[in-house]
C-alpha cells in the first residue's frame, strides 16, 4: 500500500508541476489559448541573444569577411532544411523535441542521450550570454566580472519558475525596445559612415587569406553549433493553437518564421556582429581585443550618436534586455531537458525547479572559468553533436516517415507504445557524432578537419534511412494499439481535446496523453493512465504487453 501511495504521490506532484510547463508530456489543447502570433513572437524573443554578434565577429576575424559570409550562408541553409520538419511536428502535434525524438528513431530511453546533448547546449549558451551581460555590467556599472556572472545567473531564476505564461509576457513586452536599441546603430552607420560597407567587404581577417572552401567550412562549423536552437524554438511552438481553415495562413506563417525562420535573424545578427567588429578595428585604436564583445560594439556606435553617459546607459540596457530574453529560454529549456531525462530513467520526479537550479549552477561554473575566451573551440566541438542529433531526427521525419514510409507518420512518445531503444536513430546519431568529432580533432587526418560539420550532416543523412531499411522499421513501435477506442485526432488532424480520467492520479487528461492500463479496474473494466503517471510507474505494472 505504501508503494502504491508513493507512486500516486509522485505522479500527482509531477502533474501539479506541469500545469505551467508540461515538462514531461504534450501540451494539451485546454492550455493552448495563445494566438499563433503571440506564440511566434514569444519564440522569436528567445533569439534576442548577442552571442551571434560574437560568433560573427570571431569567425570573420579568424577567416575574413568572404569566408564568414559563405559560412553563415551554409549554416542558414542547413538550419532551414533541418528545422522545418521538426518545427512542423512540434506545432502540429504539440510536443517538444524530446518527445519527437523518442518516436523518430531513438526509442523511449534512447532519446535520453540526445536530451543530455540539448541540456549541454542550454548551459553552454547560458554561460555565453551571461558572460556578455557581465561584461556590460562591468563596463557600465564597474561591477567585477565574478559578481556580474553571479547576478546574471540569479536574476533568471524567478523569471523561469512559472513557465510559458510568464515567458510569453516577458518576450512580447520587451521586444519593441530591444528592436529599437538593436537597429538604430546600424542605420546610423549606414548614413553617417557609408564607407564602412566597403571596408567590411574588403576585410581579410587576421591572416589576410582569401576566400576558400576550408575557411568557409571552418566558419560554418562554428555557426552550426547553434543548430540545437530549434529545440528552444520548439519549446514555444508546442503551444501553437490547433490549425483550422480559419487560422491556417497565420498558423503556417508563424510556424515557419518562428521555427526554421529563426536562422534568418540569427544569420543577420552574425553578419552585423562582424560588420561592427570590422568598423571598430578600422576606426578605433587598440580595438582588436574588444571587437568581438557586443557591449563594446554597441557602446562605440552609441558614443558616436549621443552623449557618453547616455551611450553607456543604452549599451548596458541593451545587453541586459538581450541576455534576459535569451537566458530565460536557456534556463527554461534546460530544466525541461534535465527533468525529462531524470524522470524517465529513475521513474522519480524531483520537480523541475531542482534542475533549473542545476542548469544555472553549471552555467555559473563555466562563466567563472572564463569560457568566453575559448568560445570558438567549445562551439566548434559542440556543433558536431548538435548536427548529428538534429539531422538524424529531420531525416527520419522527412525520409523515413514521408518518403520511405517505414517510420510511423504520426509521432509516438508514450511508454509502452515504443521500444526502449531503436537502433535507427542511435546508430545514425552515434556514428555521425563520433566520426565528426574525430575529424574535428584531426584524428581522421588534417584534410578532413575543417569538414567535420559537413561530415556530421552527411553521415546522419545517409545512415538514418539505411538503418531504417536494414531493420525494416521493426523497432519503432512496440504496439500499434493503445487500447482506447476514442479517435486520437479531430476532423482537422489536430490532437483531440476529449478527456479521460487517469486511474493513478484521478485527474482528467486529454486523449493523446492517455493509454489503457494493463491493470484492470475493480469490476474488471479497462482503466486509463496518463503518459505522465506511466513515466513514474516504477513497477511497470501498468505497461501494456508488447503486441
Amino acid at each position: 500500500m505504501v508503494d502504491v501511495d508513493t507512486r500516486r504521490a509522485n505522479s500527482v506532484a509531477a502533474t501539479k508541476e506541469t500545469l505551467e510547463d508540461y515538462t514531461l508530456r504534450f501540451a494539451p489543447r485546454s492550455y493552448r489559448k495563445w494566438s499563433p502570433a503571440v506564440v511566434g513572437v514569444s519564440a522569436l524573443g528567445g533569439i534576442a541573444y548577442l552571442a551571434d554578434f560574437s560568433i560573427g565577429a570571431n569567425i570573420g576575424i579568424a577567416n575574413g569577411t568572404g569566408n564568414a559570409l559563405l559560412g553563415i550562408g551554409i549554416f542558414a541553409v542547413i538550419i532551414m532544411i533541418t528545422g522545418f520538419p521538426l518545427a512542423y511536428y512540434a506545432a502540429r502535434y504539440n510536443i517538444d523535441l524530446d518527445l519527437i525524438t523518442r518516436g523518430s528513431g531513438f526509442g523511449y530511453y534512447g532519446s535520453v542521450v540526445t536530451n543530455l546533448v540539448f541540456a549541454s547546449f542550454t548551459f553552454i549558451f547560458f554561460a555565453t550570454e551571461g558572460s556578455i551581460m557581465a561584461q556590460g555590467l562591468e563596463l557600465g556599472l564597474h561591477i567585477p566580472l565574478w559578481i556580474g556572472y553571479l547576478v546574471s545567473t540569479l536574476i533568471i531564476f524567478p523569471l523561469v519558475i512559472y513557465g510559458m505564461n510568464t515567458l510569453a509576457k516577458l518576450q512580447v513586452w520587451t521586444t519593441p525596445l530591444w528592436l529599437l536599441l538593436m537597429v538604430a546603430p546600424f542605420l546610423f552607420l549606414l548614413v553617417r559612415h557609408p564607407d564602412s560597407v566597403g571596408t567590411f567587404f574588403a576585410y581579410g581577417g587576421k591572416d589576410g587569406a582569401g576566400v576558400s572552401i576550408t575557411g568557409a567550412l571552418l566558419a560554418a562549423g562554428v555557426c552550426l553549433s547553434l543548430i540545437a536552437q530549434i529545440a528552444e524554438q520548439i519549446d514555444y511552438l508546442r503551444f501553437m493553437p490547433p490549425k483550422t481553415p480559419e487560422n491556417s495562413r497565420k498558423w503556417w506563417s508563424w510556424m515557419l518564421l518562428a521555427g526554421p525562420g529563426w536562422v534568418i535573424f540569427g544569420a543577420i545578427k552574425q553578419v552585423l556582429g562582424l560588420f561592427l567588429a570590422v568598423y571598430l578595428i578600422a576606426n578605433i585604436p587598440g580595438a582588436q581585443d574588444i571587437a568581438n564583445q557586443p557591449v563594446h560594439q554597441f557602446l562605440e556606435i552609441y558614443r558616436d550618436m549621443m552623449p557618453g553617459w547616455l551611450a553607456m546607459t543604452l549599451a548596458v540596457v541593451l545587453v541586459v534586455i538581450s541576455q534576459i530574453k535569451i537566458n530565460v529560454t536557456n534556463a527554461y529549456s534546460g530544466s525541461l531537458a534535465w527533468t525529462n531525462s531524470f524522470t524517465r530513467v529513475t521513474k522519480t520526479y524531483p520537480g523541475r525547479l531542482v534542475f533549473l537550479g542545476l542548469n544555472l549552477v553549471i552555467a555559473l561554473v563555466l562563466m567563472e572559468a572564463n569560457m568566453f575566451d575559448f568560445l570558438n573551440d567549445i562551439l566548434g566541438f559542440y556543433a558536431n553533436c548538435g548536427i548529428a542529433w538534429i539531422v538524424t531526427i529531420a531525416t527520419d521525419i522527412a525520409i523515413n516517415k514521408y518518403l520511405l514510409k517505414i517510420s510511423p507518420k504520426q509521432p509516438e512518445f508514450r511508454r509502452g507504445m515504443l521500444y526502449n531503444v531503436n537502433p535507427v536513430g542511435l546508430v545514425g546519431f552515434g556514428a555521425s557524432a563520433v566520426l565528426s568529432i574525430m575529424a574535428f580533432f584531426g584524428l581522421l587526418g588534417e584534410t578532413l578537419k575543417p569538414y567535420s560539420p559537413i561530415l556530421a550532416v552527411v553521415i546522419s543523412f545517409v545512415l538514418t534511412p539505411l538503418m531504417a531499411v536494414a531493420t525494416k522499421g521493426k523497432y519503432y513501435l512496440r504496439r500499434t494499439d493503445d487500447g482506447i477506442d476514442l479517435p486520437m485526432f479531430d476532423e482537422y488532424g489536430n490532437p483531440s481535446g476529449e478527456t479521460l480520467p487517469c486511474a493513478v492520479t484521478g485527474i482528467e487528461f486529454e486523449r493523446p496523453d492517455m493509454i489503457a492500463s494493463a491493470v484492470p479496474g475493480p469490476e474488471g473494466e479497462i482503466q486509463y493512465i496518463s503518459s505522465l503517471a506511466l513515466s513514474t510507474d516504477k513497477s511497470g505494472s501498468h505497461v501494456l504487453p508488447e503486441r
